[in-house]
């Protein structure tokens, strides 16, 4: 308590300051991450449009470093009583947080300090009062729980984050009750001088990312439940959690793919978060819900939480995706918003205006310390910063064989991935796998912001489509680009037949462009009102189908066919389909193909389950939805500012 004491005091100093509003917590104490907390103020004098609650944690932070801060306008009462308040469900941090009122007029306000929306970031020379502490309850058992697969079929991959790196164990087993095997987990962390640049690592940036805990649960059955806890008796356990594992020899696959994500928060922030994502979240749990007892998993292609870094952003990332990831495996591959920063090894000539700062920083390191993905592919970074991880890998999941790659490091022949990638299509067994799926995060083929990445679109079509074409690759899937947009069968910008009695049909790849799940920074394909001067881009005949429509793919396949379907979230339906045969042939694509069942079959336990999945749906998206979009739009609602489109990617 003695800093905010410490700033009480200064702030006498200020002539300026007015008497001190009163300004109180509740409850001062939180159960979990992500739980929400209610601030409320009152007695603030001429209430003013501009007047700003600023979230801090450490509690102890100089004013101007807030994780970030709500107009107190966002509650109307504020501007005729000058008293209010706002709920924010807030990550645990591992530090306490604070929360301080200031008063800001439109003649301070500093065009040259700007967020990432280009409006002014609020002043803070006119301190008001602080509240006191708000803490996490002890005891509580590790957080940001998530699964990934391993190398090996039988095992099952949890990581979670803990306050400190003391010993933390996975307790599973096949009855909720009775949880008798255990793995020990390995603890790692990262420090603020690892990052590359800034604001990843300066104090605006950094916050204690925690430890990072590791552990394989061995020896699994498939078609078997396991539930599982994660934690010890000293530091406490987790919620019990459930998963079902791969089934060797699996006569069906069930995906949830996308890519550019990223996170909400319920204030604003340095960077413009993405609140889209909260309904993408809530579409894939509801499929999942569905499934029963058929093992899934989602596939997130680059551009992962967009912290940027700003690194409490990866906390509010993962608590967001736990509900998902605590129950099915959550694969990932790098993207630009991971990795790229002036310094990084691999940047050839050619690629000098492609790789540039969009990491903020981070150059790859919380990316590959939050993440552990199958294989053992790595990059050094050439600095103090460990190896970048989790570059390349390929597993198989039922009939599908999945390959990701990294668009961001060497790929070309020569280099340890370019290797990867053409041994592992060599290698597949299509009697075992008669589908593959390639994925990686900036897209081979688009027809939005052509020009901007060329030289890398070259590159890929020069040495890596004759892999695609010569291994006959099913899909190929790609993010980066903000929308979705199916391709036809193609090869060097010419569609191949979809007639297999014809003499030059050829199983050929389909790409399909996935980055629609969160962020909004992208031109649509049709000119809008207030944006007259964007660009527009003409639909050529190689592009069947573009969407503008926030959502995720759903990927259901059998030996015989796959169905890989576009969901829109503002509705949940099915908006796009593609059928594509084992041998290749594509059956048809639009919107008129049957929709794979996904639902478990019919019994009076599944209407239960029905039901169960009803209220769980519904208490996870009144918590999201209830606190951090009301917080956030209606804090919008209030404010001149506004979010701007641009060609970030």
């Amino acid at each position: 308590m003695i800093p905010l004491l410490v700033i009480s005091l200064l702030s006498l100093l200020d002539p300026s300051t007015e008497s001190a509003p009163s300004l109180s917590i509740s409850p001062e104490i939180l159960s979990k991450s992500g739980d929400p907390i209610q601030i409320r103020w009152s007695g603030v004098d001429s209430p003013s449009s501009l007047d700003w609650l600023g979230i801090y944690s450490p509690p102890d932070s100089p004013h101007d470093l807030f994780i970030g801060y709500v107009f107190l306008s966002s509650d109307p009462a504020h501007l005729s009583s000058g008293s209010g308040s706002v709920s924010l469900p807030l990550p645990n941090l591992r530090s306490n947080y604070s929360f301080r009122i200031f008063r800001w007029s439109e003649s301070e306000v500093d065009r040259t300090r700007l967020d990432h929306d280009h409006n002014p970031l609020p002043g803070a020379k006119h301190f008001l009062g602080a509240s006191e502490e708000a803490g996490f309850e002890p005891g509580r058992g590790p957080e940001q729980v998530h699964l990934s697969y391993t190398d090996r079929e039988d095992e099952m991959r949890v990581m979670f984050v803990a306050e400190d790196g003391g010993r933390r164990y996975v307790r599973y087993g096949k009855r909720e009750g009775k949880m008798g095997e255990l793995a020990t987990a390995r603890a790692g962390r990262y420090e603020r001088d690892d990052m590359c640049d800034a604001p990843a690592n300066d104090s605006v940036g950094w916050r204690d990312p925690g430890w990072i805990h590791d552990a394989v649960m061995m020896n699994l059955k498939g078609g078997v439940r396991y539930y599982y806890q994660v934690g010890s008796d000293s530091g406490g356990w987790s919620e019990t959690y459930s998963f079902m594992p791969r089934a060797k020899g699996s006569d069906e696959t069930i995906a949830f793919l996308f890519g550019d994500m990223g996170t909400a928060t319920p204030y604003t922030t340095f960077y413009r978060t993405q609140d889209e994502s909260i309904t993408t979240i809530k579409w894939i749990l509801r499929d999942i819900e569905a499934l029963g007892n058929r093992p899934s998993f989602v596939s997130h292609i680059g551009d992962i939480s967009y912290a940027r870094g700003y690194s409490w952003l990866w906390d509010h990332f993962f608590t967001q995706i736990e509900p998902v990831a605590a129950q099915v495996p959550y694969h990932v591959c790098i993207g630009n918003h991971e990795y790229d920063w002036p310094s990084q090894p691999w940047k050839p000539q050619w690629a000098r205006t492609i790789y540039g700062t969009d990491g903020g920083g981070e150059c790859g390191v919380p990316y590959s310390l939050r993440f552990n993905m199958p294989g053992n592919s790595s990059e050094p970074t050439g600095m103090k910063a460990p190896a970048t991880r989790n570059l390349y890998y390929s597993f198989d999941m039922g009939v599908v064989h999945f390959l990701y790659m990294s668009t961001e490091t060497n790929f070309l022949p020569g280099s340890k991935q370019y290797d990867f990638i053409k041994a592992d299509l060599e290698s597949v067994d299509r009697k075992k796998t008669p589908f593959v799926i390639v994925q990686g995060h900036r897209p081979m083929y688009t027809t939005s912001y052509e020009s901007n990445d060329r030289p890398i679109r070259e590159k890929m079509m020069e040495h890596l489509e004759p892999l695609l074409v010569k291994n006959k690759v099913t899909l190929v899937l790609w993010g980066h680009v903000h929308r979705y947009e199916r391709f036809c069968p193609i090869n060097n910008f010419t569609c191949g037949s979809t007639d297999p009695a014809k003499d030059n049909w050829e199983a050929l790849p389909i790409h399909i462009v996935i980055g629609m799940a969160g962020l909004d920074s992208q031109s649509i394909w049709q000119p809008r009102p207030d944006h007259l001067t964007d660009p527009i881009y003409p639909q050529p005949q190689r592009s069947l189908y573009r969407g503008g429509e926030f959502g995720y793919t759903r990927l259901v396949a059998t030996r015989e066919k796959l169905v890989l379907s576009y969901i829109g979230n503002h509705d949940g339906q099915v908006h796009d389909t593609v059928e594509i045969l084992a041998s290749g042939e594509v059956l048809n694509s639009g919107t008129s193909g049957a929709e794979p069942n996904i639902e478990a079959p019919e019994s009076f336990f599944s209407w239960f389950v029905k039901g169960a999945c009803v209220l769980v749906l519904g208490a996870f998206v009144g918590y999201i939805l209830g606190y951090i979009l009301h917080a956030r739009r209606e804090a919008a609602s209030q404010r001149s500012w506004t979010p701007v489109k641009s060609d970030d990617l």
